[in-house]
């Protein structure tokens, strides 16, 4: 509009100052203008974009092809066009990038007249999440420079990325809780998984405790004698409340608590028995937009965004959601518990909305009381602490993993956790530690609670 009012005030003087020349000169002016803004106009609305992309679930390191066909759905030859597809920049410009993108998906092209474009590239993933791929995004103008139209066409992939599971040789969080006032729902007093030794078969053995090896070497029938187990299963409660991650250590602290609760998900699951999660955490899909591209007006869809910034906004993941409540799968057995929770903490990022201690006091109703409390923490102040103490003087079994502390900080914790009567405690600094987290609970405690001390 600003061009169009200095052209219309140079007619208007030249006709009156009776310059024909200058007046000329207008009026060209004036078709080129108008041409080049019918022209920005059409082109911006004859483009379309279809996306090519295998959306199924990856793991960490895989990777996956896109591809996305621009065409010139009018009979006017564009003369050019940015294309740009679209990927989350928290993920990409991020200092450690969460997936990185392997070809051209930023290009300028020409097409003619119902001519099409192909662009190919590859995305890797380096940690887990939940990722949109695409929409494309659209700049093209006339030649002088005059006019700029913007469009976000085509609609994005989300791909999920499950967290990595770390392999634990052994399970050692048991219930404390196989007598007394709360009944079980699952009374589990030998664990199948863990042979003690072999005794001679009695008449009323079931066949499938028979040792058959033991049998055929002895020529007599042995059956298996198991390790006694109090395990009645798990709920993990995972602390994600973003002041609890310091940016110095991000995204590699985060992503280890992650890992540490998919890793005990996986175990707990191969035992046969109920598992449970919940986070205060944000769910990603919480956050993406999926009804921006059909909620916009037809007039936007016509004319086209005024500015790239104007059309990549609109479509970006929201900064942030309203839901305040917690992520949660509910305790329980079942095939697809391990999956349900696996799915639940690729999506799952930081948030500010519920504490820890907020977390375990509204989850208190909702966790079965004969399976074991384990909260994984990446510290635990005072209001921690006592929501943990609050849980166990509730008839819970807790315990508790501590993400990344140094030295100071695990004795803090460790003292907080000791007064509320919590001693199955353990810590995670690597995924090597990780490994072990199955040993002897107090094979890394701080030296100043040692296993020396007596406990109660």
């Amino acid at each position: 509009m600003k061009w169009f009012l200095i052209i219309a005030l140079l007619i208007g003087a030249a006709l009156a100052l009776q310059a024909g020349l200058v007046a000329f000169a207008g009026y060209v002016l004036l078709g080129v203008y108008l041409l080049s803004r019918y022209l920005a106009r059409r082109w911006v609305h004859d483009l379309e974009a279809t996306r090519e992309c295998d959306s199924s679930p990856r793991e960490v390191g895989e990777s996956t092809a896109v591809t996305v066909t621009l065409r010139n759905a009018g009979a006017i030859p564009i003369a050019w066009v940015l294309v740009e597809d679209l990927l989350p920049d928290f993920a990409v410009k991020a200092r450690t990038p969460r997936i990185t993108a392997k070809g051209k998906r930023v290009q300028v092209v020409t097409l003619g007249n119902r001519g099409t474009k192909t662009i190919r590239y590859k995305v890797t993933f380096q940690m887990r999440g939940y990722y949109p791929l695409g929409p494309t995004l659209l700049e093209t103008g006339d030649v002088f420079g005059l006019h700029r139209r913007h469009r976000v066409i085509g609609k994005p992939v989300y791909v999920m990325v499950y967290p990595k599971v770390v392999a634990l040789p052994k399970y050692n969080f048991a219930s404390e809780r196989p007598i007394g006032e709360v009944r079980l729902q699952n009374r589990l007093f030998e664990d199948p998984t863990r042979t003690a030794g072999v005794r001679q078969y009695v008449q009323g053995d079931p066949l499938q405790r028979v040792h058959w090896k033991v049998t055929a070497r002895t020529g007599q029938l042995h059956c298996r004698i198991y390790e006694p187990t109090t395990l009645a299963g798990a709920t993990i409660l995972v602390d994600f409340h973003q002041d609890g991650y310091h940016k110095r250590g991000e995204p590699f602290r985060s992503e280890l608590a992650i890992t540490t609760a998919a890793s005990l998900a996986y175990l707990v699951s191969v035992l046969n028995v109920q598992i449970g999660f919940a986070s205060n955490g944000r769910d990603a899909a919480d956050r993406i937009r999926e009804d921006a591209l059909a909620a916009e007006s037809e007039e936007a869809q016509r004319e086209g965004h005024t500015t790239r910034e104007e059309a990549r906004d609109r479509f970006e993941l929201a900064d942030g959601s309203d839901r305040v409540r917690p992520v949660v799968v509910d305790t329980r057995r079942g095939f697809d518990q391990y999956q349900q929770i696996r799915e639940a903490l690729a999506r799952l990022e930081l948030s500010d909305a519920l504490t820890f201690g907020q977390l375990a006091l509204e989850m208190a109703g909702r966790m079965p009381r004969d399976a074991t409390v384990i909260a994984v923490l990446p510290r635990v102040p005072a209001e921690t602490a006592i929501a943990l103490g609050t849980l166990k003087r509730q008839g819970f079994a807790v315990s508790a993993i501590l993400i990344g502390l140094d030295e100071n900080h695990k004795l803090e914790a460790h003292g907080r956790l000791l007064a509320e009567t919590i001693r199955d405690i353990r810590y995670v600094n690597t995924e090597e530690e990780l490994a072990h987290l199955g040993e002897n609970k107090a094979a890394n405690a701080p030296a100043a609670y040692s296993v020396d001390i007596p406990l109660g």
